[in-house]
């Protein structure tokens, strides 16, 4: 009953998808943008001078990786592609992607599409 085994996922064969709004800053960094409330009444309550979100900054590396997810790609081939690019700034360039990817998952600012079928 409680043997079962997990089906196993390899995250190389996934497919990241934003979940969240983000804006690019002048210096070309991402910025993920996280509503302080919910609700569009209260959001109503904050002040016009004082932003309605939550701002989380990427780096230049955080900004590669998000600005590689399109919907499209799986994340071997953004791990590829931004392994060439960058070379040894992203090195090693699986372990560190597939990490921050996680986190991203995780924080709900991406999912996978492939996970979401499974679910419907």
């Amino acid at each position: 009953m409680f043997n079962k085994k997990k089906e196993e996922i390899n995250l190389l064969e996934l497919t990241p998808v934003r979940e969240k709004r983000f804006e690019t800053g002048e210096d070309g960094l991402v910025t993920i943008l996280i509503p302080k409330f919910k609700r569009e009444f209260f959001q109503n309550l904050i002040p016009k001078n004082k932003s309605k979100d939550f701002k989380i900054n990427f780096d230049e590396l955080g900004t590669a990786v998000w600005n590689e997810i399109d919907g499209n790609k799986k994340v071997e081939d953004i791990v590829k592609e931004l392994g060439v690019r960058l070379g040894e700034k992203i090195m090693p360039a699986e372990e560190r992607i597939t990490k921050f990817l996680t986190q991203l998952n995780s924080h709900k600012f991406i999912s996978f599409k492939e996970l979401h079928k499974s679910k419907n």
